[in-house]
């Protein structure tokens, strides 16, 4: 899916930009909606018609007598009518040429009943108009560097214009975002709350701020998405060009699990998650985090880097030791200061002060800037965090405007009473110089900064390119068992262990003396996805007379059992593919065996994409450290990890009728990675199984 295309990035800009507007329904009354609505938009400096078919005075009887009335183009209407009115507005708007609808009220789908009649009615006339429609079921919009306030809610007119762009799925949400940065000290070039999103989606919003020379950063708060494509085109094509930062919520949310545990793993918020990520965005938890974010990366931006180091300059020890412990939580690397750095700083600082990373100074001197600079000018750092209590012996947002950052991103931290923090924040914003409060938070700042640098790294380095492992093989026709799907992975070139498909007891001993043992024996059907479950795995069958209790337990359960040579130990993974119903193809990589859904370390990709992010998939998983060999368990092989992950994608990619692959466990062995386990389901759409054939 590409990015919206110019004429549907005219739409928007008619809506967030008219050069003109109309409140249909507007009152009189301030306590009424339309009411508050004229109200709200009296600071905007185009023309505001009000229309009122009752004949209130003051006011049009009709849409057109406004339009016809009006100074200058009517490029946006607001309607505050009920429900069933609204398609009928929408296509008077049509007919007096008004571009762009605002719809704040409920009533529609979310209503049950007729509400879906509304909603359907509503999007044929915006379908068959081509008047864009924002909303309903939102609190509305403002652009603050022009006055527009197209709100129902209170304060939003006191909100100040600055570098920041918040875009949110809750109207509600996206005014509290704002005023979340109103108490920050950052102000906005725009706020927009999606709403039901029936028409103008998050995705064109953000194509407008990426092209919008006022906004420096875009915060974008997601709760659904309708077209995941269309969502990471639009935050890759932007965060190339300025920070896009994102809260996704719905963590405990995990919807209609698929079947297989890659399914399961990749919930919708966990796959948004990852997606975002890979498409540029920096990724938080919680809205505190989206405005610090958000804020510091609207001031300054790292320089793109695959492994972004962190340098720590403190004035005292224990905020500095909450700092670098949250960063250490994060995954962020703080090395060690060079030798030639710490000479400097020897010169700069007193003998007992820690010098390594953290830079412990004590209390600040009037030299603080060149401990900056010395630190900053260290080759191994790409980002810089200096932190201090507020006090009159150093100005720290004069010391980094002083410093030779030598182009490193910056963020001062601070600590002090209100009138201390509000005067830094000040500073910082006329300095173009970013400050947080408190060690936790610029710790927040710093990750963000890192993470921003690391995406953009990956960005300019994966080519997305189809990686050309798969072959090209008979569509299938039926799901198939784990013999047939290990099949098919050899012919990838993927290990699995010698077996043999057993009908009899007969059979199975004639397996176990050509394979030898210890082998496994299984269940054999393509309908049980988890075998253990049912108790149709028993393992480590050393003896024939093993064997024939083993088959005669297992065999009833399908009328066939797989007999299978043991593995050797090793450490357990899980990759998977399957066809995300929002986003489309994605790869599953984490640690895999028995427990995966309880551990759920897992890292998701969007195929096809490049071996060298495959490849650096599993530094995103809490058990990296178990990969590199933990006590004496082979290490895992991650150019050949890649290799079979590729593989996956591209079988998936080459067969339309395939929703999903599984290979758990894939044991990495001595000297290999070997499949022990392998699920393949078949889509149950039409559309997709005929694609292609």
């Amino acid at each position: 899916m590409s990015a919206p295309t110019v004429s549907a990035l005219a739409g928007v800009d008619r809506l967030l930009r008219p050069r003109g507007v109309v409140v249909v329904g507007a009152s009189a009354d301030p306590d009424k909606l339309g009411g508050a609505m004229v109200a709200s938009l009296a600071s905007y400096d185009g023309p505001v018609g009000r229309v009122n078919a009752r004949g209130v005075e003051g006011m049009h009887r009709s849409l057109a007598e406004a339009v016809e009335a009006a100074a200058a183009p009517i490029d946006l209407a607001v309607l505050c009518i009920p429900a069933p009115a609204c398609a009928a507005a929408v296509r008077d708007c049509a007919e007096a040429g008004v571009a762009t609808v605002l719809i704040c009220a409920g009533g529609f789908s979310e209503a049950g009943g007729e509400g879906a009649l509304h909603e359907a009615e509503l999007v044929r006339a915006a379908t068959e108009t081509g008047v864009r429609v924002l909303g309903p079921n939102t609190s509305g919009f403002f652009v603050p560097p022009d006055g527009l306030v197209a709100s129902f809610v209170p304060g939003a007119g006191a909100l100040e214009p600055g570098p920041v762009a918040v875009i949110a799925a809750s109207g509600g949400l996206n005014h509290a975002l704002a005023f979340a940065f109103q108490r920050q000290g950052t102000g906005l070039s725009l706020g927009v709350g999606i709403g039901a999103g029936l028409d103008v989606s998050a995705p064109e919003v953000l194509a407008f701020c990426a092209e919008d020379p006022r906004t420096g950063a875009i915060a974008l708060h997601l709760e659904t998405v309708a077209d995941g494509p269309a969502l990471i085109a639009a935050v890759r094509a932007a965060s190339r060009r300025k920070p896009v930062v994102a809260l996704v919520v719905g963590e405990h949310d995990l919807g209609d699990f698929a079947r297989s545990h890659t399914g399961a793993l990749a919930t919708s918020w966990r796959t948004t998650r990852a997606l975002l990520a890979q498409a540029g965005a920096v990724v938080v938890d919680d809205e505190q985090q989206l405005v610090t974010a958000t804020s510091v990366l609207a001031t300054t931006r790292a320089q793109p880097s695959a492994d972004p180091a962190v340098a720590l300059v403190t004035a005292q020890a224990g905020p500095g030791l909450v700092a670098t412990d949250a960063l250490h939580g994060a995954g962020l690397r703080l090395p060690e200061l060079t030798n030639p750095t710490r000479a400097r700083l020897g010169e700069l600082l007193p003998p007992l002060t820690y010098q390594a990373n953290p830079v412990d100074t004590g209390r600040p001197g009037p030299r603080h800037h060149e401990v900056i600079s010395a630190v900053a000018g260290d080759d191994e750092v790409d980002v810089v965090g200096v932190y201090a209590l507020a006090e009159p012996v150093v100005d720290l947002v004069g010391a980094v405007t002083a410093a030779d950052l030598r182009g490193r991103a910056c963020v001062v931290g601070v600590d002090g009473t209100h009138d201390q923090v509000t005067s830094a924040r000040i500073d910082g914003r006329r300095a173009g110089v970013a400050v947080t409060v408190g060690p936790t938070e610029l710790a927040v700042a710093l990750d963000a900064l890192a993470q921003d640098a690391r995406h953009q790294h990956a960005l300019a380095t994966d080519l997305a390119s189809r990686p050309a492992v798969s072959r090209r093989l008979e569509p299938l026709r039926q799901p198939p068992t784990e013999a047939e799907a290990k099949q098919l992975l050899n012919g990838l070139g993927i290990a699995t262990p010698q077996m043999r498909v057993c009908r009899s007891a007969e059979e199975a001993s004639a397996a176990f003396r050509d394979l030898g043992g210890p082998v496994a024996v299984k269940i054999s059907s393509a309908e049980v996805l988890h075998k253990s479950d049912v108790g149709g795995v028993l393992l480590g069958i050393r003896t024939e007379a093993a064997l024939a209790d083993a088959v005669e337990q297992l065999l009833p359960m399908t009328g066939e059992v797989l007999v299978e040579q043991m593995a050797e130990s090793g450490t357990d993974l899980i990759v998977g593919v399957r066809r995300d119903p929002v986003f489309g193809p994605v790869a599953v990589v984490g640690i895999g065996g028995i427990a995966t859904e309880v551990y759920a370390d897992v890292a998701i990709a969007a195929v096809p994409t490049s071996i060298e992010r495959l490849t650096g998939m599993v530094d995103q998983l809490r058990g990296r450290a178990l990969l590199d060999g933990f006590r004496g368990a082979a290490a895992v092989p991650l150019p050949a990890l890649a290799h079979v992950a590729a593989s996956l994608a591209g079988f998936l990619l080459d067969h339309p009728e395939v929703e999903e692959v599984e290979v758990n466990p894939l044991r990495a062995c001595a000297e290999q990675l070997v499949a022990l386990d392998a699920v393949i389901t078949l889509t149950d759409h039409p559309d997709l199984q005929q694609e292609e054939r």
